[in-house]
């Protein structure tokens, strides 16, 4: 790839152009953006996103133990899908939070204040547009750092990661959940086969517009195999590292400590 130069899906454009043109397509698929997750999975990332929350459970007591309120911040996470799974939890188990909502896209975090009153989810939950490789907040802030489906949009994967390293206190856990490579190659070729000739099809008849959805599934296939991320937020400066498969590696939950 020639210098200056990053992937839009499986073109190539100039670095700086890139989150302008992902910003586009999120404003074009906001309004319907969970309702074509439930389609395109068939509502399996809603069992991929409860299963990263339960990531969460099994760290987060001994914060509650040290200073009675745990601090979060959810990127790429406008429409509060994420947010609010957390707010449950914590409301469930009378523990005190506070959820930081961040997406570079003004359209996206409509969406999630919107679901916020509906559900009565708003008390606790702040809505912040800001782009996740330059955060607006203080280092060592936050106890847990989630990511779900967004870091692949990302132009620079590395400066997210770095960004998530100075946000998070010292023992602060990352975790991110991410499309990934299945581990078995007919598997693969069958996933290959429905994401390249229905998932845009879904798109231009619910949306009219195959495009953002052609690219949501081109940005899939460029995004590092599971290993290759791992290293590379080992590089960011993350202790044990790890992550685990679902659904034989179609996703994948992501983790490290601060």
């Amino acid at each position: 790839m020639e210098q200056g130069k990053t992937h839009f899906g499986f073109k190539e454009v100039d670095r700086e152009q890139k989150a302008g043109l992902v910003k586009e397509i999120f404003s074009n698929v906001a309004g319907k953006y969970d309702l074509m997750n439930d389609l395109m999975s068939g509502g399996v990332h809603r069992i991929w996103k409860n299963k990263m929350v339960e990531e969460l459970v099994d760290s987060w007591e001994s914060i509650v133990d040290s200073q009675g309120k745990i601090k979060f911040i959810d990127v790429a996470g406008g429409t509060g899908d994420v947010a609010f799974r957390i707010a449950r939890k914590m409301r469930a188990k009378s523990i005190k939070y506070e959820i930081d909502v961040v997406d570079i896209n003004q359209e996206m975090l409509d969406v999630g204040k919107a679901r916020a009153v509906d559900q009565n989810l708003f008390s606790g939950i702040k809505f912040t547009a800001c782009d996740g490789e330059k955060l607006s907040f203080a280092d060592e802030t936050f106890d847990f750092f989630t990511i779900a489906f967004g870091i692949r949009n990302f132009t620079n994967i590395d400066k997210a990661l770095s960004e998530a390293h100075r946000v998070l206190k010292k023992g602060g856990k990352f975790i991110c959940l991410e499309f990934s490579q299945m581990n078995d190659y007919f598997l693969q070729k069958i996933y290959d086969a429905y994401s390249f000739k229905v998932i845009p099809k879904i798109g231009e008849v619910v949306l009219n517009d195959r495009a953002s959805y052609q690219y949501l599934v081109e940005s899939i296939r460029k995004f590092p195999p599971q290993n290759e991320f791992k290293r590379m937020i080992e590089i960011a400066g993350f202790n044990n590292a790890a992550y685990k498969n679902l659904s034989f590696g179609a996703a994948a939950i992501h983790s490290g400590i601060k």
